[in-house]
């Protein structure tokens, strides 16, 4: 595939977000919805619609033939969430930011499922998509672990276990490995639905974002360091670890690409939610996910034709 296609891929899926987000800002100002509808969308996207579309990622046929591949996927995905997470915790500790969890935040988690599974879909195809399911496996057991603990300090002294299987985005995930692994089959009435609400994810997430950036000042938040600090090392220094890390472990080909390429992906879109969820600075989250999509338009492809080198 030419450089020309991955742009155009990229730069699909970077106009489609705008506009969703443009709906979000326009409601807003025409008094459709009121800012105070942020909350209560970013409620119900974190209950039930990002566990609907977890659950719906599972549901794929199982390939015993590709299980080998499978299980390096998981252990190198592994690796290179947490390697992100240690990049954001050590690049940020001495700042004194109130806002500094949602940054870090903001540092490890790729918007990796709506940015990312397009390219890896051109690229690689039906088995490039299984690879890249596994990876969001982890990704979302990172993202309700370690990711809630950074935005949510105070919860620390509950107990764990019970205040992860509270997470409906965990037992989601808890299900879907069950329907997979366990091959069990699910009827079109039951899937159907599961579909429809996971298919809200980003469109629910971008109207949010649109929400709050028609309540912000957007100009000034560009022009603060630390939104720039967040995203050089969401696009440079998280996806370069991960090079790293698949040359280390001799993790080359399709594989390695998938891991590569959603690891360079820009700022997850929930992070404008969670910044509501958890009363962050919403402009400064919501400028880190414009800005960097927005630059995703170059970065991707770049290192899609990198991986595609390195195969």
């Amino acid at each position: 595939m030419n450089q020309g296609s991955l742009v155009s891929i990229t730069a699909q899926q970077v106009l489609v977000m705008f506009l969703l987000i443009l709906v979000g800002y326009l409601a807003v100002r025409a008094r459709v919805l009121g800012a105070e509808a942020r909350r209560s969308f970013s409620t119900l996207l974190v209950n039930i619609v990002v566990p609907a579309m977890i659950v719906d990622s599972y549901l794929i046929p199982f390939d015993p033939d590709i299980l080998a591949n499978l299980v390096r996927t998981a252990l190198v995905s592994t690796g290179a969430l947490l390697i992100g997470l240690g990049i954001a915790l050590l690049a940020t500790r001495r700042m004194q930011s109130p806002d500094r969890p949602i940054l870090r935040f903001a540092i490890t988690f790729s918007n990796a499922g709506y940015m990312g599974f397009p390219l890896i879909e051109a690229l690689f195809g039906a088995e490039g998509l299984l690879y890249a399911s596994i990876f969001n496996t982890f990704f979302n057991i990172l993202i309700w672990t370690a990711g809630i603990a950074l935005l949510d300090p105070g919860a620390k002294g509950a107990n764990p276990v019970r205040e992860l299987v509270k997470k409906p985005a965990l037992l989601a995930v808890a299900l879907g490995l069950v329907l997979y692994l366990g091959r069990v089959p699910v009827p079109d009435l039951i899937a159907q639905p599961i579909g429809l609400l996971g298919g809200m994810n980003t469109p629910l997430s971008m109207l949010i974002t649109g929400i709050i950036i028609a309540t912000s000042d957007l100009k000034a938040v560009i022009r603060r360091g630390a939104l720039w600090q967040t995203i050089l090392l969401r696009m440079l220094a998280v996806p370069a670890a991960a090079v790293l890390l698949c040359l280390a472990t001799g993790t080359s080909g399709m594989v390695g690409a998938v891991i590569i390429l959603l690891e360079a992906c820009p700022c997850a879109a929930i992070t404008s939610v969670f910044a509501v969820q958890y009363r962050y600075d919403e402009q400064l989250a919501a400028g880190a996910v414009v800005v960097s999509t927005l630059l995703s338009i170059a970065a991707l492809p770049l290192f899609a034709l990198f991986v595609q080198m390195m195969g």
